[in-house]
């Protein structure tokens, strides 16, 4: 199991008119997340195209639990569970850091596509390697 945590402090602008975090933000959260754990596992995003791959979204889901608020520090947790075949599943749970109360919770499900013609591929070997230790 492949697991990474980031933390996040949350700018004045990712809140909306009740103070809230916007919706739309906590999947920028979850990128974050998913950009950092790969970057901190030697496979950040410009290795991956710089070897002909992208990696775009094919899926997401968010439940929001509690609010989150400004200035608020927050911890993403982002988990790989099961060895990428097609699709890349990462789970993520974001907790306040301060109280470790949950805020949100969901996944993104990602596959490779050739970076020339956007087809998709399967996981290439060099990731697949980098993949190896935690599986």
């Amino acid at each position: 199991m492949l697991s990474h945590k980031t933390e996040i402090r949350v700018r004045y602008a990712d809140t909306d008119q009740m103070q809230f975090v916007y919706n739309g933000k906590y999947f920028e959260y979850f990128e974050v997340g998913r950009t950092e754990m790969l970057r901190n596992n030697g496979l950040p995003y410009s290795l991956i195209e710089k070897n002909g791959y992208q990696l775009p979204v094919l899926e997401t889901w968010a439940k929001y639990i509690a609010p989150a608020f400004y200035d608020d520090v927050l911890i993403v947790e982002s988990v790989v569970k099961e060895k990428p075949l097609l699709k890349i599943h990462i789970d993520y749970k974001i907790f306040r850091k301060t109280n470790g109360d949950l805020i949100a919770e969901g996944f993104t499900e990602l596959v490779f596509v050739f970076k020339d013609s956007k087809k998709p591929a399967r996981p290439p070997k060099f990731f697949n390697e980098a993949m190896e230790q935690f599986f």
